[in-house]
């Protein structure tokens, strides 16, 4: 589904049910160099069980147009906008890694506005390797293949998934190398430059809960301490036996834990 925001085409799927803005919408935003596709079993199960989902693909991204954004603060404001084009006065977020750190502070800015979140793989701060920075602004494959080394835990090394078929760490790769070039660059240097998640976490005013990998290596569950400490009354899960990539790693897990909060 096509939306415009800022004289832009953004794309966003629904799970393949008509989309129908409403109290039960909820939009889901990607991490650094990423896509929709990433929330593809999520989506799908979220439209199933009645919610209505916008998986969007951010500015420069998958199908949207424009470029990336300059940091995190205008990327949170960009999201704002993007609920404003989709006709949602409120809405309940979801974001993973960069996405997670988008969503929140949107809430941060437009509490009123947002009434559930969900943070998958995040962290109180996301510093980002020199060496991985430089890889990305060179577009350098080697950029996508240490975030790839990084981000999937044991499971993901051996392809063990519900998918039949399905390959993570080669999947994750191929996603992260069709990115335009700059993307990724620009991506990470945000979430290397954003330094108030726990000063935005203090503010939010709605629901929360922390989806947590116990073998994230990118985001450990001990990092997004502060920002639950921050917010009274958010819960955290800890997945067992996953990394980083949770939406694939434990499609299922994540998809139950994600309609069970959202629902609520």
């Amino acid at each position: 589904m096509d939306f415009q925001v800022d004289g832009q085409t953004v794309f966003a799927a629904t799970g393949g049910r008509p989309f129908e803005a409403g109290d039960d919408a909820v939009v889901l935003v990607h991490g650094a160099g990423m896509d929709h596709t990433v929330w593809s079993l999520q989506t799908r199960d979220l439209a199933h069980h009645g919610l209505h989902p916008l998986a969007l693909d951010l500015p420069g991204h998958g199908r949207s147009g424009g470029g990336p954004a300059a940091s995190i603060e205008d990327q949170a404001a960009w999201l704002l906008r993007f609920l404003d084009a989709a006709g949602l006065a409120r809405a309940r977020l979801a974001g993973h890694s960069m996405g997670a750190l988008t969503v929140l502070q949107a809430a941060a800015l437009a509490p009123e506005r947002i009434t559930g979140l969900a943070l998958l793989g995040v962290a109180a701060g996301m510093p980002v390797h020199p060496d991985l920075l430089a890889a990305a602004e060179a577009n350098d494959p080697l950029a996508a293949e240490l975030i790839v080394g990084w981000a999937y835990g044991a499971r993901g090394l051996v392809g063990d998934n519900p998918a039949p078929g399905l390959w993570m760490r080669g999947g994750g790769l191929r996603l992260l190398l069709r990115a335009a070039p700059g993307v990724l660059h620009r991506d990470l240097a945000i979430c290397n430059a954003y330094a108030t998640a726990v000063e935005a976490a203090a503010k939010v005013a709605c629901p929360v809960l922390l989806l947590l990998g116990d073998g994230d290596m990118m985001t450990p569950p001990r990092n997004a301490a502060p920002l639950a400490e921050a917010m009274a009354g958010s819960r955290t899960r800890v997945l067992a036996d996953c990394g980083h990539m949770m939406m694939s790693e434990r499609p299922t897990e994540t998809a139950e834990a994600l309609r069970a909060f959202l629902a609520a």
